[in-house]
């Protein structure tokens, strides 16, 4: 009986991980299908270079620039642009959200001006920035703050009203001044929900850099982008879209870090 006991669990675990090389090879199977049917339609002329290269020839650019430092340079620049967004619009979103959500006097003043601010699309001001600003760096930037504002506000004043009202009630009873509860109860019970709104944020903020810099660029990605449309440069295109892609992925997984270390005392519903 003992054997046979051992014989099942070890065909299970057999079984299991079985299953788990197999989940995990159909994942990438469908991603290298299409690469192969693209890499096929390109050389026999299905797929023609002007209208979009070939992954070997996007691969070959790829190396050619960085070797050139022709990718490296023009990335630091769209990075900068993007941090100084970021850095301004989820300050700025953070302030708002604390006025709004720990004072009924400060979500009077600052809600009904953040809702009317939801429901214009940042891209549609372009134009006025533009004319405000000129067409320097300064537009570019201030359209990635102000589409970045309104996530971490709204996220982290909603993480805030949906504090505890039980753990407040047991910090008063323990003699815990209006400053200690928000700084002891308050803002950590709302961390999972900032954290939230700054992913969306950084993901937001990827989309409007790559609208941003279509405005009279002389370096980064979209001015990248710009010349190799004039000269139809189909793959230099596409390895500027895999860089967006890429930042993309890199700032979702600088926040899931940081999440996983700054919220370890959360229980998770998610089997490890």
């Amino acid at each position: 009986m003992t054997a046979l006991t051992i014989d099942r669990r070890g065909s299970a675990r057999t079984a299991a991980g079985g299953f788990s090389l197999l989940r995990l090879g159909g994942r990438w199977l469908s991603p290298v299908v299409l690469l192969l049917l693209w890499e096929l339609g390109s050389r026999t002329g299905l797929i023609p270079e002007r209208t979009l290269a070939a992954p070997s020839a996007v691969i070959g650019t790829l190396v050619q620039m960085l070797l050139s430092g022709e990718l490296p340079s023009n990335l630091l620049v769209s990075f900068a642009r993007v941090a100084t967004g970021l850095l301004i619009g989820v300050g700025l979103g953070v302030v708002l959200a604390l006025v709004a959500g720990l004072s009924r006097g400060g979500e009077l003043a600052v809600d009904p001006l953040m809702q009317i601010k939801r429901t214009i699309p940042p891209l549609a001001l372009t134009p006025l920035f533009i004319v405000w600003f000129g067409i320097g760096e300064t537009p570019k930037v201030a359209l990635i703050a102000f589409a970045s504002v309104f996530p971490i506000y709204l996220n982290l004043y909603s993480g805030i009203r949906s504090a505890d009202v039980r753990l407040l009630d047991a910090a008063k009873s323990f003699g815990l001044s209006r400053w200690d509860q928000i700084w002891h109860v308050i803002l950590p019970s709302a961390l999972p929900s900032l954290l939230v709104g700054l992913r969306y944020s950084l993901s937001i903020s990827i989309l409007i850099l790559v609208v941003s810099e279509q405005i009279n660029a002389s370096a980064g990605l979209g001015y990248l982008i710009n010349n190799a449309r004039d000269f139809m440069r189909t793959d230099i295109i596409v390895v500027c879209l895999m860089v967006y892609a890429i930042l993309g992925l890199g700032a979702d997984w600088l926040v899931r870090t940081v999440e996983a270390r700054a919220l370890v005392w959360r229980p998770s519903i998610v089997e490890q």
